[in-house]
């Protein structure tokens, strides 16, 4: 079996940490990895990874001022005498050096590239970020794009009067960290020409207070529900009638692939990763980004056509189906983990 380590030490929430851990459980269940993941001590990530049979371990990850911590993780590292390592993020690949295994860092954005160089290999998981680190300096030859998946589980959706919530109305969801990236000052300005519908706005961050103040200056805050951070995003998903992704910079936009998986139709800003992931017209429609007029006309374009909705999620579900499944894309890392344990 290939030895197998990961390394994460990304916050308690987030989206990418949500997909470290499906990962790792998915190359743990196939058998062909003896897997040790390293990470902070958030208790439910722990726990969900141990149950999948995980082995874990915890350390601070703090900052090169924590040397006993990084000694001890490393320490460990060396221990486990790992084939391939495979690092996600800043933080994680900073604490990782090279040594006697193939380090692979995994990148799922534009993060500066001084971080990383001294992997051997590295994954995108977009073609943007792909030929990011080929134009940082990165050898084409070893540098991959594997993209995410979402969690599939079938869940059912909230009732429609959930947050007090007209029952009728139509029900748009966004959802994402509170940060300026992620523009959703566009989608509630936006807001104000799509009459009647309500917005479900999953997420905490930094720009909660200014959003809020934004709803009420454009006369739509009693039309939208901050919901903060949700552990239920894909029953959000399969309730909403829409899901809007306003982003000004988005790496790959995993949320559209959520969007894609549990059936709800999607209007997206034509940022990096939606733009490369969506067929405008087909999979979804994309606007140009910071633009609020052509934002709210495709909204209300979708919201009124229930023809075009269906055709969009109906289109999209296949293109996920086809090249984003999990069955897919685990079987990618599978297959490249493999091919790099086993190279000179």
């Amino acid at each position: 079996m290939i030895r197998l380590a990961q390394v994460l030490a990304g916050g308690e929430q987030g989206g990418a940490e949500n997909m470290f851990t499906r990962t790792a459980i998915g190359l743990q269940q196939t058998g062909s990895f003896d897997q040790r993941v390293y990470l902070r001590n958030h208790p439910a990530r722990l726990a969900a990874l141990e149950a999948a049979g995980c082995s874990c371990r915890h350390f601070r990850f703090g900052s090169a001022l924590h040397f006993l911590d990084r000694w001890q993780y490393q320490r460990d590292l060396r221990a486990f005498a790992p084939d391939v390592v495979l690092t996600w993020m800043n933080r994680a690949s900073i604490a990782t050096p090279a040594g006697d295994y193939k380090l692979v860092s995994r990148l799922g954005s534009y993060y500066d590239l001084k971080y990383y160089r001294h992997a051997d290999y590295w994954i995108g998981i977009s073609k943007g970020i792909c030929d990011h680190l080929i134009k940082g300096g990165m050898p084409a030859d070893k540098v991959f794009m594997i993209p995410n998946f979402v969690d599939e589980a079938e869940v059912e959706p909230l009732p429609r009067d959930s947050f007090d919530t007209p029952a009728d109305a139509p029900l748009i969801l966004s959802a994402g960290r509170l940060h300026p990236v992620k523009g959703f000052d566009i989608l509630i300005r936006a807001l104000k020409r799509v009459p009647d519908a309500i917005l479900w706005l999953a997420g905490a961050g930094p720009e909660d207070e200014n959003l809020r103040s934004l709803a009420k200056s454009e006369g739509v805050a009693d039309r939208i529900r901050f919901l903060g951070w949700r552990s239920d995003v894909t029953r959000l998903v399969r309730t909403a009638d829409l899901f809007v992704c306003s982003s000004r910079h988005e790496g790959l936009g995993s949320i559209v692939l959520e969007s894609w998986a549990h059936g709800c139709p999607i209007v997206a800003t034509d940022s990096q990763g939606p733009g490369e992931l969506i067929e405008h017209g087909v999979t979804g429609l994309l606007t140009p980004v910071d633009e609020v007029a052509p934002l709210a006309d495709a909204i209300n374009q979708v919201l009124g056509d229930s023809t075009l909705a269906q055709a969009l999620a109906d289109n999209a579900g296949r293109q996920y189906d086809k090249h984003y499944r999990k069955s897919v894309i685990i079987g990618q890392y599978q297959q490249l983990l493999t091919q790099l344990a086993n190279s000179p």
